[in-house]
Parts: structure tokens; sequence; C-alpha cells
């Protein structure tokens, strides 16, 4: 990943709403969640969802697909991993670094 589409998909995570789709996707895991379910799970409309998550898409971080009339939204699982290297390529000048610690 690039510094370019780095910052894309730090802007389209940089809301509530689209933090809150993306971390609900990704527990999903790669089957995904039609649009229907992800609307009522987090309580958004559906013309605010499809607004929210077109920003994610545009980032290539949520992928769509269509079964039968509902569209299946999904976790872009590549790029959130990409992303993630990226912000630590050159994480402690390439030493071993001590496990993350959760903070209560």
């Amino acid at each position: 990943m690039d510094s370019p589409n780095a910052l894309q998909a730090l802007a389209a995570l940089a809301h509530e709403t689209r933090l809150a789709i993306f971390r609900l996707l990704v527990e999903t895991g790669p089957d995904g969640l039609p649009a229907g379910v992800i609307a009522e799970r987090l309580a958004i409309a559906p013309s605010s969802l499809t607004f929210h998550v077109q920003h994610l898409h545009r980032a290539g971080l949520v992928t769509q697909s269509r079964a039968g009339r509902q569209l299946i939204y999904v976790a872009g699982f590549a790029a959130m991993n990409g992303l993630i290297a990226y912000l630590t390529e050159n994480c402690c000048q390439g030493a071993a670094c001590a496990p993350l610690q959760r903070s209560a």
C-alpha cells in the first residue's frame, strides 16, 4: 500500500458510523452481511448506510456482491492487511516489538 491509498483508507475509517460498519464486517468474516442486516444491527437508515459504505468501498475496505435482490457487503481483508502492514512497516526500526497490550 502506498501513502495516498493509506490516507484514503484512514479517512474512510475516520467516521464513527463507517468504523462501526467496517468492524461489524470484519467480525462477520468472509461471508459478509446483507445491507439490511447491517442497517438493522447498527440502527442506520438504508440511505445513510449506502452513503457510508460507498466511502469504504472507494477506499477498498469493503467489497459488494449481489445475491438475488440483496447487496452483500464484505470487509476488504486484503486492504485492511495492507493498511496494517503500511502502518507497521518500519516499526521499532526492524527490531522485534513487544506484544500489544490491550488497555482496559
